[in-house]
């Protein structure tokens, strides 16, 4: 009897199951010919619509819209989410100026010690970047007005970045001519030096009118205008270079749409928002009646003058995109009591590092625009390859002329003139 009624449970059970599958299968029948939700609709007819078309996503073409993604309306709408087209323009910026680190000669026997490396026409090709769509047409080298302790001889003009114009193939898929000017960040002792030179100056650099409440610091502004008569490269300072070189180029290109985009990393940073205030201020942006429009792309940069500089920036018109990572200690203690940034915000967060040395390097931040969802960055960027070395060179012998240091050592050294020049 046992073992019948097992077997009848059993059969029972089989029974129930074909049942269960019978009308899972109808269920499944009805829902399958039923439509889908819209939300589903949406995405079944997106994902058909590329596996049909097999395009990637159309972006709008940077001819069309280069103001506004050059920061015409002070990038609305265009931070967050950070717009892919405007990504792509601050890394390829961002790109330019990690150019000027690599083509940077730290080799102390060479002849081009603390300069270019590379001549005009191939430095681009040789620091990796084959078609960049610009021609180089000037070296700019700067030096500030600096006595440094246990140095006989005077700070010498050292290259600093250079001047760029699109060529006529570039030219059209920006939909204007774009020059471009391009500045590293600190290497020597004397640019350290300009760094901690923290009172407010009056900037000064319209002789037709002086504004006196319009203050910048004193080692940027000393930096950009203190000339070198000794450098064999040019003549004249930081300043007189780009305002010439510049003026030129628009007189050569006049008629056309231009622009003068200003990109630099740290100390670069803060010249190219000097750049930008100087050439507006002076009315050399103008193209006849036509405003050629001024933006600068700071790349992990200083604050740079007061709050009366900030709006007369904005007054002016210049646009200032800021890419910060807001962790890096490079942030002065003493700037943010009189010092007010300049501009637009983009903050990176990119905290977690195998190097914390990392949290200044420009190619950590291109890095992670270029790849917004990763984690972890290593140290590996021309920046801190560019302070390795430094390391190794400020282990290896004395710095009694204008060499480079190791930011850390810099700042340990700087910290204790300033203190000493205060007291």
């Amino acid at each position: 009897m046992a073992a019948s009624s097992l077997c009848t449970s059993k059969l029972n059970l089989c029974a129930k199951e074909s049942s269960i599958r019978r009308i899972s299968t109808k269920v499944t029948n009805v829902l399958m010919s039923r439509p889908m939700t819209k939300t589903v609709t949406v995405n079944t007819v997106a994902t058909t619509s590329l596996r049909e078309t097999k395009k990637p996503e159309i972006k709008p073409v940077l001819a069309s819209v280069w103001k506004e993604i050059q920061g015409a309306d002070d990038w609305e709408d265009l931070m967050e989410p950070l717009n892919p087209l405007l990504r792509d323009e601050i890394v390829r910026y961002g790109e330019f100026v990690s150019a000027c680190y690599k083509a940077f000669d730290l080799e102390p026997s060479s002849k081009r010690y603390l300069n270019c490396k590379y001549g005009r026409k191939n430095m681009f090709a040789e620091v990796g970047m084959e078609k960049p769509g610009y021609d180089v047409v000037k070296y700019i080298y700067a030096t500030p007005d600096i006595s440094i302790p246990m140095q006989s001889t005077a700070c010498g003009g050292r290259w600093i970045g250079y001047v760029a114009v699109s060529n006529d193939e570039e030219t059209k898929r920006l939909g204007r001519r774009d020059i471009l000017v391009s500045f590293r960040g600190t290497v020597t002792q004397s640019e350290w030096i300009a760094n901690f030179m923290s009172s407010l100056t009056p900037a000064m650099l319209d002789p037709t009118d002086a504004r006196l409440e319009v203050q910048v610091e004193t080692g940027f502004l000393n930096l950009y205008t203190s000339d070198d008569s000794t450098c064999k490269f040019s003549q004249g300072s930081c300043r007189q270079q780009l305002l010439s070189e510049i003026s030129r180029v628009i007189n050569k290109y006049k008629g056309e749409e231009m622009s003068i985009t200003l990109a630099g990393h740290s100390l670069g940073s803060s010249l190219a928002t000097l750049l930008g205030y100087d050439l507006a201020e002076l009315g050399l942006n103008r193209d006849g009646n036509n405003e050629i429009q001024i933006t600068v792309y700071s790349f992990g940069g200083p604050r740079v003058g007061n709050s009366e500089f900030k709006k007369r920036c904005e007054e002016l018109g210049v646009k200032v995109l800021r890419v910060v990572n807001v962790n890096d200690p490079f942030e002065l203690p003493w700037s943010c009591s009189c010092y007010t940034h300049v501009g637009v915000e983009l903050a990176l967060d990119f905290f977690k590092m195998e190097n914390p040395t990392c949290v200044h390097d420009l190619d950590a931040y291109i890095g992670l625009l270029k790849c917004p969802d990763m984690e972890q960055m290593s140290g590996d960027g021309e920046t801190f390859n560019l302070f390795h070395k430094l390391m190794e060179s400020f282990s290896s012998q004395e710095f009694v002329n204008d060499h480079a240091w190791p930011w850390h050592q810099a700042a340990t050294y700087v910290g204790s003139l300033v203190q000493s020049l205060a007291i």
